[in-house]
């Protein structure tokens, strides 16, 4: 993901947790001298794919543009435990202002990108490129996106107004696949028109409606073979296929192998855990 195109809501997202973090002001910072400066040392406290050093140095430049952020690794590097990841100098008081709202957007992306690492490890070999979801935390879209392709996986669309998909209930409300794909091609020349289908016979009607990709919703590894074959044949590959729907890491180097183009993964962005972060004073 290029993040000069999301630099407007990094800058919200970040003003957004100041604001509940900092609020009228950090009393406890007020112990310490005005004039006081520190150097400090941010490490992890596990392995970790970092991700999230443009939310850091904004959180860093809203909270004191004067304080120094030293960067060690990159984002994408694969880090250790006890390892530095980036250093502080500048004003006592603003380091320790600004600490929790820097990690916990560090933590929590770095714990995305980690998650996405150990999938993409998973399929690595077969071809298949792992998606996202929309299951993502709210206000927090644009940032755990950009943590997935850092660590190896790939975003599906970002919201409901860049692609279609064309499900269940959408579907029953068009009046069926066929309706709802004509009008998504109407209503919007040009932008992705996904379907999703649960059976061979709404994957056939997807095919002749124009579906540019057809989601392939709770299908088990067998009939997804049969499905993908099936659609080779009649489309020459022109139609993408994605597999969705209760797949877990013990069944997923299998859908991966079934010659689908696509698995997505409501996990990658709903089930990551937070990487330990900690940051030390430097005598």
């Amino acid at each position: 993901m290029d993040l000069s195109q999301h630099q407007t809501d990094i800058r919200n997202a970040v003003t957004r947790a100041i604001e509940e973090d900092i609020g009228s002001g950090d009393i406890t910072a007020q112990l310490i001298p005005a004039d006081q400066t520190s150097h400090a040392r941010i490490i992890s406290r596990e392995r970790a794919v970092i991700a999230g050093q443009a939310w850091v140095n904004e959180v860093f430049k809203q909270v004191d543009n004067s304080v120094e952020v030293i960067w060690r690794v990159q984002d994408g590097d694969l880090v250790s435990p006890d390892q530095v990841l980036f250093e502080l100098k500048g004003s006592s008081r603003s380091l320790l202002s600004g600490e929790r709202c820097a990690l916990n957007f560090l933590q929590s992306l770095s714990g995305t990108a980690t998650l996405c690492e150990h999938y993409a490890k998973l399929v690595e070999g077969t071809g298949v490129k792992l998606l996202d979801t929309r299951k993502t935390l709210p206000g927090l879209r644009i940032a755990q996106k950009y943590a997935v392709s850092v660590g190896g996986c790939y975003n599906h669309r970002i919201g409901l107004y860049d692609a279609f998909l064309i499900k269940e209930n959408h579907i029953m409300a068009a009046g069926g696949i066929s309706q709802a794909v004509t009008q998504a091609h109407a209503i919007a020349p040009g932008k992705p028109v996904e379907v999703e289908v649960e059976t061979m016979a709404q994957l056939d009607e997807a095919i002749n409606a124009g579906a540019d990709i057809i989601m392939l919703d709770n299908f088990t590894p067998a009939d997804m073979r049969v499905a993908v074959q099936h659609t080779h044949q009649q489309t020459n590959g022109q139609i993408k296929l994605e597999a969705s729907g209760g797949i877990t890491t013990d069944t997923l180097r299998q859908y991966a192998e079934t010659g689908v183009d696509y698995i997505s993964i409501g996990a990658l962005t709903k089930d990551c855990k937070a990487i330990d972060l900690s940051m030390r004073m430097v005598k």
